[in-house]
């Protein structure tokens, strides 16, 4: 699938930019609640997810009360 067929935002993900959103439906991932069921280092280790996406999911997570996994 092209980045370009991927759509700016995904659920209640927040906008990380589409190859990070790639990755994240490529590993089934489409909510908040499913980024919490994963370590940071497990998401930055998929293709196209880095240190940026990961910022915004985290301040994402903590406005639910949401975490990552350590």
């Amino acid at each position: 699938m092209s980045t370009r067929d991927v759509p700016a935002q995904i659920g209640d993900l927040p906008p990380i930019g589409r190859p990070a959103n790639s990755a994240l439906l490529d590993a089934g991932i489409t909510t908040l609640a499913q980024v919490a069921t994963h370590s940071r280092r497990d998401l930055l280790a998929l293709h196209g997810v880095g240190p940026k996406a990961i910022r915004i999911l985290d301040a994402a997570l903590a406005e639910q009360g949401l975490a990552f996994v350590e």
